[in-house]
């Protein structure tokens, strides 16, 4: 769902506040399988940690928002597991996908934002030059998010920068086309680009995470090629469109905001804060859900054996009980416990990755640009029952300006 719009782009608006102060539930239809979504933080933190009640190994793609069970029988792994299984896995992983902490991972990234920032400011200043009546425009979602979530994908996977390309001709969606939310022919592209890499790295070894889980092992077993490409699908779905979000509303935020832009510049130090505001505020993923193990409660309201509910990360993180004013950006805010990453034994494993990148790129926007121009803006609108939220943008026109 679409709009076209112009004017108070950086806003998002809580469209759970009433439901959350009401009945702390909103239940909604998926394709049949209905879901309850759980609105309040602490209702919200209280079901993740109780993995026993709502589990996540249910049938792979169920726990899914919309649910991807029609087109996808490979479980994501370690999402779709629940302890003790899920344990040895995400044990497994944790080392590689805590490498971006790492100062040289973080170099890598920063040159890759560098390069980015080189081409749009250098264009601008050559068209300036030139006496252009116009500067440039870039789509912020094509041409700068999607491009940057591919390349920095590189480092993570650890492929050469090239292999980015094939991933930004997929567009901004793994399992959607622009007219479909679950496009069984695009999710078909990715499971037959998994299925070469793999095979490559068996014929080819070298040091990236297809030969790394190759040689892995869980418990003393070896990881089958269906774990194996679980791993992946996760890795290349979960943080696709959450991260283009990401750094688009950071983009639509600073063009209404440029004193926060210049406070970045000039107090470096309340970077990380900064981060963690924006990622509260914009929650690039509004829920993810969970399936009941037996007949219970949640937010004192039934639920039955297995029935879905849904997690909703972005009404709890607009909690007006736990957060003071929710609906402004604080950069400074102290008290922030946040969801946006997820809570409990299954927080985001590519949480420091996306992390490190969102800092990058901010810095170095606070740092070489002056002002962001948005030109002209489509927003991406979720329709969840009688619930729309605004995500992010299907396209934001934008134009950098450089600091002097």
């Amino acid at each position: 769902m679409s709009e076209h719009v112009m004017g108070n782009v950086s806003q998002l608006d809580d469209p759970f506040t009433a439901l959350r102060q009401g009945d702390g539930v909103l239940d909604i239809d998926d394709q049949g399988d209905p879901v309850k979504m759980v609105l309040g933080l602490k209702d919200v933190r209280k079901a993740a940690h109780s993995w026993q009640l709502f589990q996540s190994g249910a049938i792979p793609g169920r726990i899914v928002v919309p649910s991807e069970v029609a087109i996808r029988d490979v479980r994501q792994l370690p999402f779709e597991l629940d302890p003790p299984a899920h344990k040895g896995f995400r044990g497994l992983l944790e080392p590689w996908f805590k490498r971006p902490a790492g100062k040289a991972y973080q170099d890598k990234l920063t040159d890759i934002v560098s390069i980015m920032f080189d081409s749009i400011l250098d264009n601008h200043t050559a068209i300036n030059k030139r006496s252009s009546p116009e500067m440039v425009t870039h789509d912020a979602v094509k041409d700068i998010a999607l491009v940057l979530q591919s390349r920095a994908l590189t480092v993570l996977i650890n492929v050469p920068m090239t292999e980015a390309q094939t991933w930004i001709n997929w567009g901004t969606h793994v399992f959607r086309s622009d007219d479909n939310p679950l496009d069984a022919s695009k999710a078909n592209v990715l499971y037959d680009y998994l299925d070469e890499q793999i095979a490559h790295a068996k014929k080819a070894p070298g040091e990236d995470i297809y030969t790394e889980l190759l040689h892995a092992e869980v418990e003393g077993k070896a990881l089958t090629e269906e774990e194996i490409k679980g791993i992946m699908i996760l890795t290349f779905a979960g943080g696709r469109d959450t991260v283009i979000n990401a750094l688009t509303n950071s983009l639509a935020y600073f063009s209404e905001n440029p004193d926060a832009l210049n406070f970045i510049n000039e107090h470096p130090e309340n970077l990380n804060s900064a981060i963690e505001e924006l990622l509260r505020y914009f929650s690039p993923l509004t829920h993810m859900g969970r399936v009941a193990t037996k007949d219970t409660q949640v937010a004192g309201h039934d639920v039955a054996y297995d029935s879905r509910i849904s997690l909703c990360w972005a009404s709890a993180n607009r909690d007006e009980s736990v957060f003071e004013s929710p609906n402004e950006v604080n950069l400074t805010r102290k008290a922030n416990p946040h969801v946006a990453f997820g809570f409990g034994i299954h927080n985001c494993l590519g949480a420091t990755h996306a992390r490190a990148l969102l800092r990058i790129w901010v810095g170095q926007l606070a740092e070489r640009v002056a002002r962001v121009e948005v030109v002209e803006a489509d927003e991406n609108t979720e329709q969840w029952g009688e619930v729309a939220r605004k995500v992010g943008f299907h396209k934001l026109l934008v134009r950098l300006h450089k600091r002097a």
